[in-house]
């Protein structure tokens, strides 16, 4: 066996390690496109998923700055070499792209290409995506610059990108259906305390009408508690409407999100609700979602639940990854009884959401000395 197989071999073992650690799409699709670009040793790389009118649903490139790609101008159609991808089960190798009948040219701004490699990504007998290489930096003399050998890793490297690619959809789907049950469960939660405070006013606020005229002194502190239940409900809203609300990870990241999230809690609820973070690493992001699921679920527990009458958020860098802590001083409970605990308190859900992006929860308590929650996430 010669040298260049053994490195080749070695190189896709390496892209298909990595594309496997990921679980968002856009992460995956970036991954395939730099994986390919790098093992076949290309200037330019790109991955097309198409939609149904014709377009990219999402294009993703690696080997072209930001500048260059905004100049660029909109996403590419579905004809040429593009269409040809899309529509055929084998691989595209030519010598120049340029000189092949289908090439339809490409905007001013485009960077130049020549020597071209492009094969379809196919699930079963669907076409998910289009893999496209330019510009081989060593290319072999004569001919085209891409090989049979390099067709041939390319296509080892789309078999597994499929896996990946359809791997990271359901993994999507499947946070969809769970943010959809967390949604649902707080407009529950949400209906029913609001529900059980608007009774309250109600009576409260008759028997007030009842008392105005005999007995002002106590129909004035009836009003009072109308008042008092008016404020709880208002809480309540304003509670549940941040946590209705999606949160703005991608545009504001995590530190910010949190921060703003601990800030409206602490301005809806009586207990004081204090945020320490900064200095983290970015994280990939799905952990960056379960560290602020984890969060919320944290908060509303000890908001709802304990009676704290503080709760310290403190998020920190720990190694690669980072350190979530939620610590109130409320009642506590014994993390003995996890049946009842656990059930109470989403500590499975918690576990669960900590797990799946490979990282731990700890939880500390005792009767009537307060909860710690800890999350540890390894990072990228």
């Amino acid at each position: 066996m010669t040298d260049r197989p053994r490195s080749g071999l070695a190189a896709v073992s390496t892209a298909l390690l990595e594309m496997s650690r990921q679980l968002e799409v856009r992460d995956v699709l970036k991954t395939i496109v730099a994986s390919a670009r790098d093992l076949l040793d290309a200037e330019y790389a790109a991955l097309g998923v198409p939609d149904d009118h014709g377009g990219f649903a999402q294009f993703v490139v690696d080997g072209v700055s930001d500048e260059q790609w905004k100049a660029i101008g909109p996403l590419p159609r579905q004809h040429g070499i593009l269409a040809a991808m899309l529509h055929s089960e084998r691989p595209e190798r030519l010598d120049d792209v340029r000189e092949d009948p289908r090439f339809e040219g490409w905007p001013s701004t485009h960077p130049d290409m020549s020597d071209f490699l492009g094969l379809p990504v196919r699930d079963g007998d669907e076409t998910i995506a289009a893999l496209f290489l330019a510009n081989k930096r060593s290319p072999s003399p004569g001919g085209c610059g891409f090989t049979a050998e390099d067709e041939e890793l390319l296509g080892i490297l789309a078999q597994h990108a499929a896996i990946a690619l359809t791997n990271a959809r359901l993994y999507e789907r499947s946070r969809e259906l769970t943010i959809a049950e967390e949604r649902s469960r707080l407009a529950h939660e949400l209906h029913d305390a609001v529900s059980q405070k608007l009774f309250s006013l109600r009576l409260t606020a008759q028997a007030a009408a009842a008392l105005v005229d005999r007995d002002p002194a106590r129909a004035k502190g009836e009003l009072q508690q109308v008042a008092a239940l008016a404020a709880e409900a208002a809480d309540e809203l304003r509670a549940a409407v941040v946590e209705l609300r999606p949160a703005g990870l991608d545009e504001d990241g995590l530190v910010h999100t949190l921060r703003t999230h601990v800030q409206v809690l602490d301005r809806a609820h009586a207990a004081r609700v204090t945020f320490d973070g900064g200095g983290i690493r970015a994280l990939p992001a799905a952990q960056e979602e379960a560290l602020l699921r984890v969060a919320q679920e944290a908060l509303h527990n000890a908001l709802r639940h304990s009676g704290a009458g503080g709760v310290a958020v403190r998020l920190a860098r720990h190694g690669q990854g980072a350190r979530l802590t939620v610590t109130d001083d409320g009642k506590g409970f014994d993390p003995r009884a996890v049946r009842r605990a656990g059930r109470h308190l989403g500590l499975v859900s918690m576990r669960d959401r900590a797990g799946g992006v490979g990282g731990r929860l700890t939880v500390h308590s005792a009767p009537g000395a307060g909860t710690t929650i800890e999350m540890e996430v390894p990072g990228g």
